[in-house]
């Protein structure tokens, strides 16, 4: 069922923060680092796959997620709605339910078998495609997918988010400059503030979070880390 009413956006956004608290999927340690992806150490990690196993959570933020996205873009503004490998597939599936649209799901990197396909379900030349992922950094992995999905001969200039990092100077202009407006619910200050008014992480570890999100690199060589 397509959502018609939702809050304002800040409302949207403090609501996520809250919920992602909530389910455990927030994790700050300034002393016991979590090193991420790109092999860098950091006192911060965010779980959003945790979102799948909340039904009211889940369900909440998707109303949300399809309620920005439409708003922006239009109701008839997609033909197809694609999910990332692997994270943005639950995503892809439960905002495409809502819409009423087809799904797919695109791969990292081409299957090395069978059709050796990229991209899996069915996408048709020409389909205005929403890509949906869980989060993003950087926007490096979503223009990665955008390519893959364009190679296909779909049209992609819009991409949704749960979770959008919101530090890293630059991301939104790198997304636009390749044709791709961002979407998201919340980012790192609207989970900083909610967890200070919330007394969910204690004032110190939260300002040692905060100095970090300011200038990650210069937090990580102050400390002599890679």
């Amino acid at each position: 069922m397509i959502p018609s009413a939702y809050p304002d956006h800040a409302t949207m956004a403090r609501l996520s923060a809250r919920m992602l608290l909530d389910i455990g999927a927030v994790h700050f340690n300034t002393d016991q680092l979590y090193t991420h992806a790109s092999g860098k150490q950091a006192p911060t990690y965010i779980d959003c796959r945790k979102i799948i196993s909340y039904p009211r959570v889940r369900a909440t933020m998707m109303d949300f997620l399809c309620c920005k996205v439409m708003e922006a873009a239009g109701l008839e503004a997609f033909d197809n709605i694609a999910g990332g490998e692997t994270a943005g597939i639950p995503f892809a599936a439960f905002v495409a339910e809502r819409m009423a649209l087809p799904m797919s799901y695109v791969r990292k990197q081409p299957k090395g078998y069978g059709r050796t396909a990229q991209i899996e379900g069915e996408m048709r030349e020409g389909d205005r495609v929403l890509l949906v992922e869980d989060l993003t950094t950087d926007g490096g992995s979503k223009l990665k997918f955008v390519d893959a999905i364009r190679a296909a001969g779909a049209q992609c200039a819009h991409t949704a988010v749960v979770f959008f990092y919101g530090v890293m100077a630059g991301t939104e202009d790198r997304l636009a400059a390749h044709g791709l407006r961002l979407h998201y619910l919340t980012t790192w200050a609207d989970v900083i503030a909610e967890a200070r008014r919330g007394g969910d992480f204690d004032a110190a570890t939260l300002t040692e979070v905060e100095r970090f999100l300011a200038d990650p690199e210069a937090w990580r060589a102050a400390r002599g880390l890679a």
